[in-house]
């Protein structure tokens, strides 16, 4: 999720810097006329949209997984769901980190792309190969395992509207920290940045598991919720972690930016509209 971005990325020490200067090369045409997408850049994409697609697949269906698993034979326990979890989105960081930045979560996404750390015209599709890993991987999961309406795998709230709403902001929020702080940050040590954020997943489906299902992920939602065609409260699967990944990556970088005022972390955030509506291939 987002592993390995100080590489793909170009962060500047303590800072951030668009990753347009690395996968959005443009090249004038012979008269130094107007920037052009060339087929180079076409491959990286599409090679950053497989990752993506096939690093959310993986997260759905063992993840998923696991779910059904525990929900038809009680083998698997809640305890096995939340490390299924932690170690795939760990193991995927590995694979495909230094690929497509490995966000498999557009709420990830999207916040990235509000504090300039991902590029805004990259979102749609890095969005649409999220959503298809998780759909397809939730197809496998019914198919193959022969599911059930009482074997669910997807996330309803346990707890109330608002105690669900509540627990996947805040565990969204600690996720999007954490990962700002190993994945984005250039002082931190790279490497442990799949431990760090798998390990946080872990984490944030022990808690927030018992009253919302942990999800964290809007596509880890949708996926299976378009399988089954189970709704309920679909809404705070989508509020929920893309607001709370949000603040945390604001919090975040009202740490990271020690030498700057506080008024340019708030126009990180502020220029993001613009640049979604100025910034063109």
């Amino acid at each position: 999720m987002a592993a390995h971005n100080r590489d793909i990325d170009g962060l500047e020490e303590g800072g951030v810097r668009s990753t347009e200067e690395k996968y959005q090369k443009s090249f004038k045409d012979e008269d130094g006329g107007a920037t052009f997408c060339t087929s180079a850049n076409v491959v990286v994409m599409i090679q950053k949209v497989i990752a993506e697609a096939v690093g959310t697949y993986f997260l759905i269906f063992v993840g998923c997984g696991a779910v059904a698993l525990n929900k038809i034979h009680g083998t698997i326990t809640f305890l096995g769901i939340c490390l299924a979890f932690g170690v795939i989105v760990m193991v995927m960081v590995y694979s495909v980190g230094h690929i497509s930045g490995a966000h498999f979560n557009p709420a990830v996404t999207i916040t990235m792309a509000i504090f300039r750390q991902f590029p805004v015209k990259q979102v749609p599709l890095y969005i649409l190969a999220q959503l298809l890993g998780a759909i397809l991987a939730s197809g496998t999961v019914y198919l193959l395992l022969d599911v059930d309406d009482q074997s669910f795998f997807g996330t309803t709230p346990v707890g109330s509207t608002s105690q669900s709403l509540a627990m996947e902001f805040i565990a969204s929020f600690l996720l999007m920290f954490v990962i700002s702080g190993v994945a984005t940050d250039n002082r931190a040590i790279g490497e442990m940045a799949g431990i760090a954020i798998g390990m946080t997943l872990l984490i944030g489906v022990l808690i927030a598991g018992p009253i919302s299902g942990g999800s964290m992920n809007p596509a880890r939602t949708i996926g299976p919720a378009l399988i089954m065609h189970k709704y309920t409260a679909i809404w705070i699967y989508i509020v929920g972690p893309i607001f709370g990944t949000i603040l945390g990556g604001f919090v975040y970088n009202l740490i990271r930016f020690t030498d700057k005022p506080l008024k340019e972390v708030a126009k990180a955030s502020a220029t993001f509209i613009k640049s979604a509506s100025s910034r063109v291939w």
